[in-house]
């Protein structure tokens, strides 16, 4: 596709979906709100990057658009557990060089290594299903039906969870259940914070636990998801203006971010995840409807 065509944001017509372009500074500068407070609420941005646009009658911003946006969240997660992140870093290369595998630190390093290893080779497998224009998995059907299963198993784990374990106790087992549970983040509607709190939870973690858990090891999957779309739009040509509009989005997006993921952990301090889960399942509910009955497309 010529990269006059791209650059104007055209919608759907390339194999990396760069419509988000075509909506302009303003309405970019809203959906990075809106990115940037559900992403890390375990309550999917992709689902409501699909679903927003489509009630206001936007066109879909594409998947690359969203996986950009998540550097956003990286830089929240970033600066929020930069403490967590500093004291990880150096207890695991330290346990590296001294030959010492017992530390809380390389524990969770190598649990944060071994939890990407699932979703990235499924996020490479499924790359080009997921990016493509007009991807089957962004229907909204398929997007509200996510949304509504994942809030019943949200609901489950709420239920079930010992409410015990701290984020300290994590194991490599559970490093890498958490990690298949987050495999279910790429389809939209399931959410990448949402699968790994819930898998936490179910392991019987604390909430405030779970979601610091959540964080720690989505940082490499976040990290990854983002550069890789970036790339993908600097090899489909994205013009200067594209890249102007998406910076605007990160920029929003990392404070909104930020405020999020701040909000959050002090809500879990103190209540239920259920205030979550019937917020969830009522969003997906409302997606379903608006397909079955043509309000969004």
């Amino acid at each position: 596709m010529p990269s006059a065509a791209i650059a104007a944001g055209h919608p759907c017509t390339s194999a990396v979906d760069t419509s988000f372009v075509s909506l302009g500074y303003a309405k970019i500068a809203f959906l990075g709100v809106v990115q940037g407070i559900t992403e890390l609420l375990p309550v999917s941005s992709s689902a409501h990057m699909r679903a927003v646009p489509a009630f206001l009658g936007w066109p879909d911003p594409g998947a690359a658009f969203s996986a950009a946006m998540q550097l956003a969240a990286l830089a929240a997660v970033v600066v929020y557990f930069w403490t967590d992140i500093r004291s990880v870093t150096v207890d695991f290369f330290g346990a590296l060089a001294s030959g010492r595998r017992d530390s809380t630190g390389f524990r969770l390093g190598a649990g944060i290594i071994l939890a990407t290893i699932p979703i990235a080779l499924a996020g490479l497998a499924l790359r080009h299903t997921l990016n493509q224009c007009g991807s089957p998995l962004r229907e909204p059907m398929v997007v509200g039906a996510a949304c509504f299963v994942m809030a019943i198993l949200m609901g489950l784990a709420e239920l079930s969870a010992r409410h015990v374990r701290e984020a300290q106790t994590l194991t490599y087992w559970d490093a890498l259940l958490i990690g298949l549970a987050q495999v279910g983040a790429l389809i939209p509607g399931v959410s990448r914070s949402g699968s790994t709190f819930t898998g936490a939870l179910f392991l019987g973690f604390k909430r405030e636990d779970a979601a610091r858990v959540s964080f720690l090891l989505g940082i490499p999957a976040i990290a990854l998801a983002g550069l890789v779309e970036l790339a993908a739009l600097v090899h489909a040509h994205l013009s200067m203006h594209g890249w102007a509009v998406l910076g605007v989005g990160l920029v929003v997006a990392s404070i909104s971010a930020f405020a999020a993921i701040w909000g959050l952990m002090r809500f879990l301090e103190n209540f239920s995840t259920w205030p979550l889960v019937i917020y969830r399942a009522v969003f997906g509910l409302v997606v379903m409807a608006g397909a079955y009955y043509n309000w969004i497309t």
